[in-house]
């Protein structure tokens, strides 16, 4: 079509003689109307100072179309330059507010942080916990209190990481000559694989006292880690239901479906576990007991908060996907840095050889004689958090945050990720430069925010102390064991 005709045609529809131009022209801009007022509407707080600033929706399906779940937290530091540390985004019908910047994570975690205690329950993990049953997904409140008690009393004390290092280091040295053996043959070895080995029956032995050996061990392995692997990746998927809640009982993208699957095989395992676990309370002393038999004796000791087997075995399923799937990934995040970096090896290496000696092997006393591995260990969390948006959280009444309306229910993302690479807070943030731990005294508890690999507040993470020893335990006995190179001709990068 040239440009008279197109002419033609404009001239045709603004032509208000023509009746039916006129009736195009009044519903041309009774939409533009409508979206105008509807935007506005999402953009101001009904009473009260307004929401925050953030990048312009669209109607219904809001922010939706423009971001990307793989990459959400790079893309929200993008928007962050132009709408500042707290920003609002619409996810369909959800309002979310991303939290950006130490100042304001303190507003939230902090000052305001008994109405923002609450995590933001998915639709896949109301399957995965048994109907948000467990630690991680529990409304703040006298059930969640006790969950946190029972876990940090029998699993995440000092003495009682203490009595079970016996467990880390058999199952460590395990590892450490599995892999002799195969280098020794001149065999690959999958290290994510042997990591997630040793990690997983370390949990599982604290947990249940079981574990496996040679081949079963590997078989059994696998199959788990492969497990959560899919479990992890159904909950990293973008799922509708989540933004529009009146869909979700079609569950149009069958991830609640696949969870299903994936969930009951896992709860078979617990519901075996749990019945050879059940006949054996009373059989051991209470210092002898595992966690399993300890949550079993004293699940109906609280009346005003008791715990059936499905808050028991909902536990479980945090301390398998929680507990082993973070730990590796930091694990294997810190390897992968290590190893790209001759240098840092090298120095890792001096001071291990130099506390530890060439002849001997590496134990957890000698831990905190390792301050240039554990400032590794910090600055591959700043720069590879485990969870770069947190756990997110929801605000359980209407608030006010630095001024901006925080309306009741918001899904609320922390994006540590953007705040650990703030050049506002860190020198060349985008660089690997563990010498920065070493003149500071930043530490795992959330206490200074512009360092929150673990959160912080109410709902911190409550097994730093264990996956700390667990992580540098076995970070430290690999590296002192072998000499580690990256691969010839090949370009590694850390993602």
């Amino acid at each position: 079509m040239d440009a008279t005709s197109s002419n033609f045609t404009l001239s045709k529809i603004l032509n208000t003689e023509d009746p039916y131009s006129s009736i195009m022209l009044a519903v041309a801009a009774l939409l533009a109307v409508i979206c105008y007022f509807w935007i506005q509407g999402k953009s101001k707080s009904r009473n009260g100072p307004p929401l925050p600033p953030g990048p312009w929706p669209l109607p219904i399906v809001g922010n939706l179309p423009f971001l990307n779940s793989d990459i959400l937290h790079t893309q929200f530091q993008a928007l962050t330059q132009k709408h500042g540390p707290l920003m609002k985004i619409h996810l369909g019908s959800k309002l979310a507010i991303v939290i950006s910047s130490p100042y304001m994570a303190r507003e939230v975690l902090k000052t305001h942080d008994i109405t923002f205690a609450n995590h933001d329950l998915p639709e896949v993990g109301k399957i995965n916990t048994y109907g948000g049953e467990d630690i991680l997904w529990s409304p703040y409140g006298t059930h969640w209190r006790r969950l946190r008690k029972l876990c940090v009393m029998k699993m995440f004390t000092t003495p009682t990481l203490e009595a079970s290092y016996s467990t880390r280091r058999e199952e460590t040295r395990q590892t450490v000559v599995y892999m002799s053996e195969m280098a020794r043959d001149g065999a690959p070895v999958n290290l994510g694989e042997q990591i997630f080995l040793s990690i997983f029956n370390v949990v599982t032995r604290m947990m249940w006292g079981a574990t496996v050996e040679g081949e079963e061990r590997t078989s059994l392995g696998n199959e788990l880690k492969t497990l959560i692997s899919d479990i992890s990746d159904i909950e990293g998927i973008q799922n509708y239901s989540d933004f529009f809640p009146w869909f979700a009982r079609f569950d149009f993208q069958g991830l609640v479906k696949q969870m299903k699957v994936h969930v009951k095989k896992l709860d078979l395992l617990f519901d075996r576990v749990m019945e050879s676990h059940v006949k054996m309370v009373g059989k051991k002393s209470e210092e002898e007991e595992d966690f399993l038999q300890y949550l079993i004796r004293v699940k109906d000791e609280d009346e005003k908060a008791p715990l059936s087997l499905t808050h028991v075995k909902s536990l479980l399923m945090d301390m398998v996907l929680g507990g082993v799937d973070t730990s590796v990934n930091a694990s294997e995040f810190a390897m992968a840095e290590i190893v790209s970096r001759p240098e840092v090896f090298k120095k890792i290496r001096q001071e291990l050889d130099q506390v530890v000696g060439t002849d001997s092997i590496v134990e957890e006393s000698h831990l905190p004689k390792l301050p240039y591995l554990q400032a590794v260990m910090k600055e591959t969390l700043r720069l590879h958090p485990t969870l770069p948006l947190l756990v997110p959280h929801r605000n359980s009444e209407t608030s006010v945050v630095a001024g901006y309306t925080v309306p009741k229910d918001s899904k609320i993302f922390i994006n540590v990720w953007a705040i650990h690479r703030d050049p506002k807070h860190w020198d060349e943030p985008n660089e690997f430069k563990p010498e920065r731990f070493l003149e500071n005294s930043l530490d795992f508890n959330g206490g200074d925010f512009k360092y929150l690999p673990f959160g912080s507040g109410r709902r911190i993470c409550a097994a730093i102390n264990m996956a700390e020893r667990l992580v540098l335990f076995n970070i430290a006995s690999l590296l002192h064991s072998f000499d580690w190179v990256a691969p010839k001709g090949q370009k590694f990068e850390v993602e």
